[in-house]
């Protein structure tokens, strides 16, 4: 289009232009993020940090746990190292399976333990139905496949 004939060039002068693109650009700069600093507290969600990622309450208590009864284990570990030193009886090979002891009783049990557990889980539970009068039970299996990019489903008796 030619200057004459193009209304904003008509209505804006150079400077006025100068100062629009001024206004443009810093509007634009600002509204893009905000940089000033979010509060402490208040009532917005907790936001997952860089680091350890979060956890469940479960898995915090048994972290907790764990951490705690290996803490449980060095004192005993320690004891039995000061006494050889002091019998002048150390040997490193004993004083390593003296500190992996504990580990190597708890594993076993540990795992034990989440094996009869789990077993437990997976027992089916028991139904128990009472009914009064005549009754009509529908047994029918259905197996359902989904497939495609648009998620075309068949369900077949």
């Amino acid at each position: 289009m030619p200057a004459e004939t193009d209304p904003i060039r008509i209505a804006m002068t150079d400077q006025d232009a100068a100062v629009e693109a001024r206004r443009i650009i810093a509007d634009f700069a600002t509204s893009y993020r905000d940089q000033s600093p979010v509060p402490r507290y208040g009532d917005s969600p907790p936001v997952a940090q860089p680091g350890i990622p979060p956890m469940t309450v479960r898995t915090t208590e048994v972290t907790r746990a764990i951490m705690f009864s290996s803490l449980a284990t060095v004192p005993p570990g320690l004891i039995a190292v000061a006494v050889m030193v002091a019998s002048e009886h150390a040997d490193p090979t004993v004083i390593g399976m003296i500190c992996a002891a504990p580990a190597a009783i708890a594993v076993p049990i540990l795992a034990l333990a989440r094996l009869v557990r789990r077993a437990g889980e997976s027992t089916p539970a028991e139904i128990h139905n009472h009914y009064d009068g005549p009754v009509y039970q529908d047994q029918r299996h259905i197996n359902s496949r989904t497939s495609g990019v648009w998620a075309n489903t068949k369900n077949q008796q």
